[in-house]
């Protein structure tokens, strides 16, 4: 616990905390309030209120949160699948935002991961450079996370991401399933920037960008499927667009699924995960020579064991 006596009245609280503890996010002044983490004189105050001379404000948080670097602000749950010292993979859960450039929001995947270098004490003396991500994932997507411990890695592995050296598969469960029990998808996906969204299409056009999906039905229950997807190409929504093009959303998908199915069935995040990285064989030495040939998977998640058993329907 901290504590500041107020010397010169007039200052809103936000203001002030902002002064004394500068390393304290904005975004999260409003959670740690709710929290009653943040007291003036004993009483929870609207960041607004105004401060008098000889006010008392305490702040229930550990000093690392409110003096030290800002990524602490995020919680501290991360899972760690993989870690040498080059490369850190993590399995993402879904609704986590991997990254908020704006700097609005703390609590992002990228904080959690270096809130955990900080505290399994890997930063301390490495500030000059913080570990930066790879790849992303959308918010509402699980599973792994590839993360650079080195700008040496950085450059690697995103060559390799680049080039398609590292295959990716994903787990998904859509309503209904396809025609074929596996195939390759091959269409063009253009993106729509004002309303949030890509479209698939069958030929090429302005701005289109070709997409390759690979899929195999590994069982279904009921109206669902669940699908083992490979991405060839790596397009912004592309298992979920593409599988929407053919007739078959993903369950609990907000922009391409279908919002009744989603409701009946209470999902809030589209049931698609990262599920495995197939990495090459990589050259010795290199940044990330220790993921030569190594196949990485994620706890398989909870819908999939659900399909498989038929307790999805």
């Amino acid at each position: 616990m901290q504590e500041y006596v107020v010397t010169k009245g007039g200052m809103r609280l936000d203001a002030f905390l902002h002064e004394v503890a500068s390393c304290l996010p904005a975004g999260a002044l409003h959670r740690y309030l709710r929290e009653n983490k943040i007291k003036v004189n004993g009483k929870k105050l609207p960041l607004s209120a105004r401060l008098e001379k000889g006010d008392v404000v305490r702040l229930y948080l550990p000093p690392a949160v409110a003096h030290g670097p800002k990524y602490l602000a995020a919680k501290p749950y991360f899972t760690v699948v993989y870690e040498d010292d080059q490369v850190l993979i993590a399995n993402k859960p879904a609704g986590l935002v991997v990254q908020d450039e704006t700097g609005a929001q703390m609590d992002t995947l990228l904080n959690r991961a270096r809130r955990y270098l900080y505290e399994s004490g890997w930063l301390h003396g490495n500030e000059n450079w913080l570990p930066q991500l790879c790849h992303r994932l959308d918010t509402g997507t699980s599973g792994l996370v590839i993360l650079a411990k080195t700008p040496a890695a950085l450059e690697q592995m995103t060559e390799l991401i680049r080039t398609r050296a590292v295959q990716k598969e994903y787990l998904c469960v859509t309503l209904g399933a396809p025609a074929a029990k596996r195939a390759e998808l091959h269409a063009f996906l253009v993106k729509d920037a004002k309303h949030g969204i890509v479209r698939v299409k069958d030929t090429p056009g302005a701005g289109a960008k070709e997409i390759i999906t690979r899929y195999e039905t590994l069982c279904t229950s009921g109206k669902l499927a669940l699908l083992r997807v490979q991405l060839v190409t790596g397009r912004t929504h592309q298992i979920r667009a593409h599988l929407a093009s053919i007739g078959c959303p993903i369950l609990g998908d907000s922009k391409y699924g279908v919002a009744s199915e989603n409701r009946a069935y209470r999902f809030k995040y589209q049931a698609l995960c990262a599920y495995c990285l197939r990495f090459p064989v990589l050259p010795v030495p290199s940044a990330c020579a220790g993921l030569t040939e190594k196949v990485l998977l994620a706890e398989e998640p909870w819908y999939a064991r659900q399909i498989r058993q038929g307790e999805l329907f």
